[in-house]
């Protein structure tokens, strides 16, 4: 071997090393909420498989909560990242998506026949669609509204519905059509051209005012009072937000 074939081996190993060596990880923190999510929509699948659907409805809002962790520790930590952003939606597929559906499906919907499933799937396809819709829009959409009612937001809806039926003793069966009525109608909302404010514009790092903690404080104390009611009638406010910011704006520009 020449001289030359040896250098060219050389370089070629050097190139192979720097390849492996510049290979880039992911950050843990971040990923680990999302995780959470991930885990908690999973056993919500689970719980209402074995005929636990309250736990189930109760775990979709712990996801909720780890969700909504994710993203704002990853940008106070400057931690985003590429990986971050699609597994983050994959999970959102899965604990906002199809364990909600899953859930309302195996308490209530399946005693509908093919109107349950279709009901469900409605919502299923809705979700899917409205996070398709949001990656791709990331570049471009106003950060201070969403467009079509978050994901999240339409899990709780479902998820506290079930949750609040069932702690008054209520079974799927008796509610059934009323279930029908709002899996896929908060499935539709999920992919409507309404604005929803998105709340990313609050600031957690900087300094409040000392009753701003006293109201958060408070706003706890009042939802511990009954959970499932209090969290589902903020959910359905919050709902019905979009549809009444779209009328507001409509009569201003007639006016």
């Amino acid at each position: 071997m020449n001289l030359n074939d040896s250098d060219d081996q050389q370089n070629n190993e050097a190139k192979q090393s720097a390849k492996f060596s510049g290979r880039k990880g992911i950050y843990l923190l971040p990923n680990l909420f999302t995780t959470g999510a991930l885990f908690f929509g999973f056993y919500a699948v689970v719980a209402s498989m074995n005929g636990h659907y309250e736990n189930g409805a109760i775990a979709i809002f712990i996801a909720m909560i780890l969700d909504g962790l994710d993203g704002r520790v990853a940008r106070m930590t400057n931690t985003q990242s590429d990986f971050g952003a699609e597994y983050d939606s994959l999970a959102d597929m899965v604990s906002f998506g199809v364990a909600p559906a899953l859930v309302a499906f195996s308490w209530s919907l399946q005693g509908l026949g093919k109107v349950g499933w279709v009901a469900a799937f409605i919502y299923v396809a809705g979700a899917a669609l409205r996070l398709a819709r949001f990656n791709t829009q990331l570049d471009t959409a106003d950060k201070n509204y969403f467009t079509g009612l978050a994901s999240p937001a339409a899990a709780a809806i479902v998820a506290g519905t079930v949750w609040a039926f069932s702690e008054t003793g209520s079974t799927g069966s008796e509610v059934a059509w009323l279930m029908a009525f709002i899996v896929p109608m908060a499935g539709i909302l999920m992919v409507s051209n309404f604005q929803y404010h998105s709340f990313k514009g609050l600031d957690l790092k900087g300094k409040v005012p000392f009753v701003a903690m006293l109201a958060v404080v408070m706003g706890f104390a009042i939802v511990s009072i009954d959970p499932a009611k209090i969290l589902l009638t903020i959910f359905m406010a919050y709902a019905f937000s979009g549809p009444a910011l779209s009328l507001w704006k409509m009569h201003k520009a007639k006016k």
